[in-house]
């Protein structure tokens, strides 16, 4: 059976529990780098990133985690978990550019369909303190945006989303990352 460890620091993760669960999938929460083993996945969830990173240095999980993300473990990052993937000295998973609270500040949170590609059906995007990608690298690709902002990209074995699809009862991007990250065939 498939499991899904996710960060459980700080954030929603209980969120992304009940939507991994919802499709089947065995979720662990990942609180020390024992909680590392015989995972298939990992999500890295929405909350505050600064915060998330203090914890994971505090819990000695930085290091362990970018070397199970630079080894291929299938990843995939919301909001805050974009911030942590696309910085060089945190977990650096996607090679580009963010920008934190890139959509304002907490009044200026906001909820809209968003066509990605990949996905049959748009999707129901709950921003809270956005980050964007002003850029990405030559290897990754980008899936949707808003104003030329990138508010979803993938790059080998990391999807990463500006938004938190954790917050709605709609699951095909956790359905996405399951079938083209984890059980690729």
């Amino acid at each position: 059976m498939t499991q899904i460890g996710i960060l459980a620091l700080q954030g929603a993760f209980t969120e992304h529990a009940r939507a991994l669960q919802a499709l089947g999938v065995t979720t662990t929460f990942v609180r020390t780098a024992a909680d590392l083993t015989d995972l298939d996945g990992l999500v890295l969830p929405g909350g505050e990133s600064t915060t998330m990173r203090k914890l994971l240095t505090r819990e000695n999980l930085l290091a362990p985690l970018r070397q199970l993300i630079h080894q291929g473990l299938p990843t995939f990052g919301t909001c805050a978990g974009l911030v942590l993937l696309s910085q060089p000295d945190a977990l650096n998973g996607l090679t580009g550019d963010v920008v934190r609270n890139g959509f304002g500040r907490q009044r200026e949170s906001f909820e809209t369909e968003l066509t990605l590609q990949g996905l049959a059906q748009p999707f129901p995007a709950v921003f809270i303190r956005a980050p964007y990608l002003k850029t990405v690298g030559p290897d990754a690709t980008v899936l949707a945006q808003i104003d030329h902002r990138i508010v979803a990209a993938q790059q080998a074995n990391v999807l990463v989303t500006a938004f938190h699809p954790e917050l709605t009862a709609d699951t095909q991007l956790h359905a996405y990352f399951l079938k083209h990250f984890v059980t690729k065939s």
